[in-house]
């Protein structure tokens, strides 16, 4: 009975083996794969082994039969390939608000879809700034229970902490208990935001993930977005990331900037190449986009000095005006 059930599991173990033990630079030839299978307490001969390749082979699996660098097998294609898996280990190393444990944990998950001699290679190629990284474990969890509370319309209840520096030059936290009925989570700015609602105001606020603790998902129906901002039918996360600066809220209004030639490749990152581009000149153009007006984006405006200019609306170019009267003020 037992050797029938190991020859049932036979195929899924090779597979396994072709997926821990192959790549391009490493077939796995026949003989090698009956010294795995009989490790795992599974006999078999190479020509079985053979039969077995040529069924998975049937079954959709790409596997490769090769001489170079040696005779072999090895599996060709992968649910992620080897560029896919550096490109989303980059993104979670570089990803501020995950832990370093949480890092190293899913760094570790998405090394197990690569080869082991894959695996290694990548492994040469990683740093990670462990001081720039959350400490907040519990990041994890409450994504989890936000993104519940998020598609059931319920409210949630949270402790949100901030930096504050207390006597003795001491940096410690304070935390503040809310309620808050969540619309979206967003990754900007290398931080991970939640867009919501406070009971007590009729407006939307940004919470930093990695400064919240101790989540409650709740009963109550959540406060309807279109009380607190533009949106009707649904929360367009897009379209509000597109027109938040440095996650500051604000009231949405059309902007005329006048900007250098030479701030065009700038300009695009922002707010893509459909913007609408008019009054060209040798040296300048204008454009026009809808944004927040906002502390955010008069800092996204000073950042390019004589290079971007605000023409439109007066109220944001008197704004913009009188913050850099008060910094000429703060260096004289």
């Amino acid at each position: 009975m037992e050797a029938r059930v190991n020859t049932k599991l036979k195929l899924l173990y090779i597979i396994d083996i072709l997926q821990k033990h192959s790549d391009e630079e490493n077939p796995i030839n026949a003989a090698e794969i009956c010294e795995k299978l009989a490790s795992a307490g599974i006999s078999a001969e190479r020509k079985s082994v053979y039969n077995d390749i040529d069924a998975l082979i049937t079954f959709g699996y790409d596997i490769i039969k090769t001489r170079v660098p040696k005779f072999g097998y090895f599996l060709a294609t992968r649910d992620f390939e080897l560029p896919e898996i550096y490109l989303l280990a980059d993104a979670v190393r570089s990803a501020d608000f995950i832990t370093p444990k949480k890092t190293r944990e899913l760094i570790g998950k998405l090394d197990s879809l690569l080869s082991d001699s894959q695996a290694r290679k990548r492994e040469k190629g990683i740093y990670m700034n462990s001081r720039r990284k959350c400490k907040n474990e519990e990041i994890y969890y409450n994504i989890d229970k936000i993104s519940t509370a998020i598609s059931h319309e319920v409210k949630v209840s949270l402790k949100y902490c901030r930096h504050i520096l207390a006597e003795g030059k001491t940096i410690t936290y304070s935390e503040k208990q809310l309620t808050v009925s969540p619309y979206a989570m967003l990754w900007e700015n290398d931080h991970y935001y939640v867009v919501c609602n406070n009971e007590k105001y009729d407006n939307l606020m940004h919470l930093r993930l990695d400064r919240i603790k101790a989540v409650n998902v709740l009963d109550a129906p959540f406060r309807h977005f279109s009380e607190v901002c533009g949106y009707t039918d649904h929360f367009d996360v897009a379209d509000y990331t597109e027109k938040t600066f440095n996650m500051f809220g604000g009231e949405s209004a059309k902007v005329e900037f006048r900007c250098n030639k030479e701030k065009l490749e700038q300009i695009i990152d922002r707010f893509s190449d459909e913007i609408f581009i008019f009054k060209v000149t040798d040296s300048t153009f204008n454009f026009t986009t809808q944004a927040m007006i906002s502390e955010g984006l008069i800092s996204w405006i000073l950042q390019f000095g004589t290079d971007v200019e605000v023409v439109a609306p007066a109220g944001l170019r008197d704004e913009v005006k009188n913050r850099i009267r008060k910094i000429g003020e703060l260096y004289n």
